[in-house]
């Protein structure tokens, strides 16, 4: 059998290591538009429900190395007032840890397992798929190289669309959907040197009333230098008119998002001077698109963005594609025919993934920090106690995790 995994990001990656975890005899091909790979993106959280997929993939260690192993989510308000500090991962009772990385290191730890299991010729970049056509028999796929030079047609058993939110595999099913949803907001990111704050490896939300501002740190890199400083990956969430490109690379500027965060100076960090200090800064809309009643088409399916795009929260683009490839490996092994396994990866992972896409629009992982600033109308409190108690606090931490499928009880049933 023959495997067209279309798109050589993370959904991508995964799958092929997936596939290959599980089938001697497979030919696996992963086909990247891109020229050459570059790391793309940021920081990334992944949760332990993908690191599970991830360990059992064989590359724990190789995450761990060049990743941050966060100990603790914190909750706080744009006064600084920390609401709630909840253990995570290992150090919440779960088996696996959660890891806070950069996306570039995680898509290099990916790349890298693929090349020495698959074998470098099964990685084609400069392949833009320009159209693809199928039959009883197989996929048969038409890409264009560098410059749109003519690329000699391919042929599969089957073809997975793993080509993120502006997939060419999903357009071809859905002509006149349009471009990704903007809900107005933006998002501005960057990374900082600079010495730990909190615990060293907190996962860090701080929020305002009416979320007119939100910032989100966490470090993803450790002991960058002699002086034991870490990188540190923030996102800046500003609700406006303003729209970025939908482009994981497109600059951004301080002056556009700085005016909302300068006061926020905290005796545990300093946000202003972490803004500032960045290396850079990059712009990405808050955009996604409405859930589809169908991925699959036969001997064609989609994957990760290309199958549902969603908000940048909670890590649940990256860890949701990863979770996709294990579940899709899974359907091909248990169903001789293509078409049957690829319609029974449908049923298992639409409706969870499509409930995330909703709930992500509503009630994100920080709404806890909205219930406050509400309840205090953006003032600081005395007594927590009498704002909000531990119990609603921790109902709706593990209602998102429900829904994402992080909690414990979830991870432990797979």
């Amino acid at each position: 059998m023959k495997a067209l995994v279309i798109g050589g990001g993370i959904g991508g990656l995964s799958l092929a290591l997936s596939l290959k975890a599980r089938f001697d005899d497979m030919e696996i091909h992963v086909y990247e538009a891109a020229s050459e790979f570059k790391p793309l993106g940021l920081g990334i959280n992944l949760m332990p429900h993908c690191v599970r997929v991830l360990t059992e993939l064989g590359l724990q260690n190789n995450l761990k190395e060049v990743a941050v192993e966060a100990e603790e989510f914190v909750f706080a308000t744009h006064n600084g007032q920390i609401i709630y500090r909840e253990p995570t991962g290992r150090y919440a009772g779960h088996e696996y840890p959660h890891f806070s990385i950069h996306r570039g290191d995680l898509h290099s730890v990916l790349l890298q397992a693929v090349i020495e299991r698959l074998g470098a010729d099964r990685v084609h970049t400069g392949h833009r798929l320009v159209e693809f056509s199928q039959d009883d028999a197989g996929v048969t796929a038409v890409f264009a190289g560098f410059e749109g030079a003519a690329i000699e047609p391919v042929r599969g058993d089957f073809q997975v669309g793993a080509d993120g939110v502006h997939s060419v595999v999903r357009k071809s099913y859905y002509p006149n959907e349009g471009a990704p949803v903007f809900h107005g907001i933006n998002l501005w990111r960057g990374v900082t040197k600079m010495r730990p704050f909190l615990s060293g490896a907190s996962a860090t939300r701080i929020g305002a009333l009416h979320r007119t501002g939100k910032l989100a740190v966490y470090p993803i890199r450790n002991n960058i230098d002699s002086e034991g400083n870490q990188l540190v990956n923030w996102i800046a969430e500003v609700v406006t008119d303003h729209q970025a490109p939908v482009d994981w690379s497109a600059p951004g500027n301080l002056e556009d998002f700085m005016p909302y965060f300068e006061d926020w100076r905290f005796d545990w960090l300093d946000c202003k001077e972490l803004l500032s200090s960045s290396e850079g800064v990059l712009s990405y809309p808050m955009v996604d698109r409405d859930p589809v009643d169908q991925w699959t088409f036969g001997r064609v399916t989609l994957l990760g963005d290309a199958a549902h795009p969603m908000y940048p929260r909670g890590g649940n683009g990256g860890a949701q594609a990863i979770l996709d490839a294990e579940a899709l490996a899974k359907a091909l092994l248990a169903e001789n025919d293509p078409n049957a396994a690829l319609l029974a990866y449908e049923k298992e992972r639409l409706p969870i993934v499509n409930n995330i896409v909703l709930t992500n629009r509503s009630t994100p992982p920080d709404s806890i920090i909205e219930v406050v600033e509400q309840r205090t109308n953006g003032e600081r409190f005395e007594s927590l106690d009498e704002v909000i108690s531990l119990e609603e606090i921790q109902e709706i931490s593990l209602g998102y995790q429900r829904v994402a499928g992080y909690d414990k009880e979830t991870i432990a049933g797979k």
